[in-house]
């Protein structure tokens, strides 16, 4: 192994619902640097267009996993205990939203709606964190992915901007109190990219379209760019950081309407 490889390390990518999703990317970036991977599905219904993927990629752990069911998140993390015994990395990709909150102004939203969205999409990091703890290695990494939305205001993002500020504030506290066990704790800003969770943005393939013209990159934005920043954040060279939120737009949050 060298600072540029991820060989012999193990590691937990929670989100994959099918292979358009940023946490496929992920997956497929730590595998093709040696990664040994556990991947989750939501239910029954997710299974289907998770399994093949799973397979693909030859995980070492394949295990259904609802981060609002704490039995089926123990289930997880026993399954690691038993086959690995430790933890390199994790990355959290998920969000959620009821679609009428979602689609709503925030000031509109129902108080279990914000409640909901905040618990899957930003608690579920830390309690993951929590369990993950025991677990987790020295010089080992979190990820999780956020939005440009939670920075500034983009239309239609609504409900979702305050969470993934809580989020991106979550990330730095964890990068704190886990700083002394040199576990590492950071976010991407993705920018906008067609998976099934963003199909649930009102007006998205035009911030999709906007987003693309004025970034300075002005090219489409994929789940491998992503997930190649993703794997060299778990990389022994990028040791140093930490709690940081880094963007991976093609530069649109410098000066695009919603990155």
């Amino acid at each position: 192994m060298t600072r540029f490889d991820l060989n012999r390390k193990k590691g937990l990518i929670i989100g994959i619902a099918n292979q358009h999703s940023i946490a496929w990317g992920c997956a497929r970036a730590a595998r093709a640097l040696g990664a040994e991977l556990a991947l989750t599905y939501l239910n029954d219904k997710a299974r289907p267009h998770v399994e093949p993927l799973a397979a693909e990629l030859g995980a070492a752990l394949f295990c259904r996993c609802d981060v609002a069911v704490e039995a089926e998140v123990e289930q997880v993390f026993s399954e690691i205990e038993k086959h690995w015994g430790r933890l390199d990395f994790l990355i959290h990709s998920i969000a959620w939203a009821p679609l009428a909150d979602l689609r709503g102004r925030l000031i509109d939203s129902s108080r279990e709606g914000f409640l909901q969205a905040m618990d899957i999409s930003c608690h579920s990091l830390m309690r993951l964190c929590k369990r993950a703890e025991p677990l987790l290695t020295e010089g080992s990494g979190v990820i999780a992915m956020s939005y440009l939305g939670a920075e500034r205001v983009v239309k239609n993002y609504n409900l979702m901007g305050p969470v993934k500020a809580a989020l991106e504030s979550a990330v730095r506290y964890l990068a704190f109190e886990l700083g002394p066990r040199n576990i590492r704790v950071n976010a991407i800003s993705a920018g906008p990219i067609a998976t099934r969770a963003a199909g649930g943005l009102t007006g998205f393939d035009r911030l999709l379209e906007q987003s693309q013209a004025l970034a300075p990159l002005t090219r489409k934005l994929g789940i491998d760019d992503v997930g190649g920043s993703a794997a060299f954040l778990l990389l022994e060279a990028a040791a140093a950081i930490t709690g940081e939120v880094i963007h991976v737009d093609c530069g649109g949050h410098a000066c695009g309407p919603g990155g």
